[in-house]
């Protein structure tokens, strides 16, 4: 690889999440770039960052002299720019089904939570914290159920979301599984997610991704 990649990213955005699990699969070195969404106003507002994301969102992945946005778009350019420990499968049913699986989450779970969402509610409407929490809990299980259902005996669910290798889905998933527990959902009561986390965890390239192991987190100051 002869252009270094940085990775523009706040430690607990779930889809910055998706993208370190993605480069740390294939084995990508890269650069992490702190973006603090809430200090400052949110830095992702800044003239500066502006100017790299007009969305004003994380992740951005710099590769070269390219500014690449949107976490699932990412980790499909980096399938394709470097083929080989493949996010996707290799036939075309097994590749729908784990794109389904990821933008259950990316689509249809993580937009209704995201942060500019709960700070819309707070900011216009004066949403208090307990009914913003319902909110949040309320569409995360929405779209656990529906995973639970979908992955539960399902011939082709193995350790992961699709066989006995992890994919996009399990790169969507574990982020939102870490969201979930933030807001006190109980994931006993959705098995398969519980089990696929386990096993995604065990590997070294999920949890050198976890929010906690960032440089930016918290703890690491």
């Amino acid at each position: 690889m002869s252009e270094p990649l940085q990775l523009y990213s706040y430690w607990r955005s779930s889809a910055a999440y998706r993208v370190r699990i993605g480069l740390n699969l294939k084995g990508l070195p890269y650069e992490i770039v702190p973006v603090h969404l809430v200090q400052d106003g949110g830095q992702q507002h800044s003239e500066g960052y502006r100017a790299i994301n007009p969305q004003e969102l994380v992740p951005t992945l710099g590769h070269g002299q390219r500014r690449l946005g949107q976490s699932l778009a990412i980790l499909e350019y980096l399938d394709e720019v470097w083929p080989d420990r493949p996010l996707l499968p290799a036939t075309a049913r097994a590749r729908q089904r784990v794109r389904a699986l990821a933008l259950l989450v990316a689509c249809d779970v993580h937009p209704l939570n995201n942060l500019r969402v709960l700070q819309y509610f707070e900011r216009e409407w004066n949403v208090p914290q307990p009914e913003r929490d319902a909110w949040v809990k309320h569409w995360i299980t929405d779209g656990f159920a529906a995973a639970e259902a979908l992955l539960a005996e399902h011939p082709s669910t193995g350790d992961f979301c699709e066989g006995e290798t992890a994919t996009l889905a399990d790169c969507c998933l574990i982020p939102q599984i870490y969201n979930a527990r933030r807001f006190g959902v109980d994931m006993a009561a959705y098995p398969t997610l519980a089990r696929i986390e386990a096993s995604c965890l065990a590997l070294p390239a999920f949890d050198a991704a976890r929010p906690e192991n960032q440089p930016d987190a918290p703890a690491a100051r």
